[in-house]
């Protein structure tokens, strides 16, 4: 058992950082609009298509319409498939779990441009399992944020003001991270994130000879 484990630490050493393609991980506050950020993308990527994937989280979150498409496991079914290695990445945030499939790692090492919504404390753990990362912050002003927040009704407008200032105050610093403003016309954000998948797409096509 012991040189069973040993050589799966080799070649875990050996096959990470993978250094083909690219992973584009999108971070922000609640609020901030990165997922409608990353729709307005995907839907005018035209011939970029094939080259980018938007990778479909899990989170113990039931879908309410009013945010991104996710898998949805129960908490025992999310620590499951965590010890079975169906995730690349996992990580907690607000009281829920999230991950991104194991899948991704392929995605990347067949070079190609992977796209996901993240926390930005995974970040350096993305870094450490991807050589090219770039990381963008979609973010947007205070009563832009608490605006949108309310309307999900989810929470007061006071619990949202509450959890805004508390998430201010132990916010993370990526960086050379990419900051796409979308508080105002969704367009101006979109054409935005577009180009830094444009530029992606382009770093991925010749990443495996730099």
């Amino acid at each position: 058992m012991r040189a069973s484990a040993s050589l799966e630490r080799v070649i875990d050493e050996q096959d990470f950082p993978i250094r083909h393609g690219v992973f584009v991980a999108v971070a922000g506050p609640s609020g901030a609009g990165k997922d409608s950020v990353m729709d307005y993308a995907r839907q005018r990527l035209g011939p970029q298509d094939s080259d980018v994937v938007f990778v479909r989280r899990a989170i113990t979150r039931p879908m309410d319409g009013a945010g991104e498409v996710h898998d949805c496991p129960t908490d025992a079914e999310f620590e499951a498939a965590r010890a079975r290695g169906a995730f690349a990445v996992s990580w907690e945030a607000n009281g829920l779990k999230y991950a991104l499939p194991a899948r991704v790692d392929d995605v990347v090492r067949a070079g190609h441009v992977a796209v996901a919504n993240v926390s930005r404390a995974v970040i350096p753990a993305l870094r450490e399992r991807y050589g090219n990362v770039i990381a963008v912050i979609v973010t947007a002003e205070r009563a832009v944020l608490a605006e949108r927040l309310s309307r999900r009704g989810r929470e007061t407008r006071e619990e949202v003001l509450d959890r805004l200032q508390r998430a201010h105050a132990r916010e993370l610093v990526v960086a050379d991270a990419l900051v796409i403003d979308n508080s105002g016309p969704l367009e101006e954000a979109g054409e935005r994130f577009q180009d830094v998948l444009r530029r992606a797409v382009a770093w991925s096509a010749v990443s495996d000879s730099v």
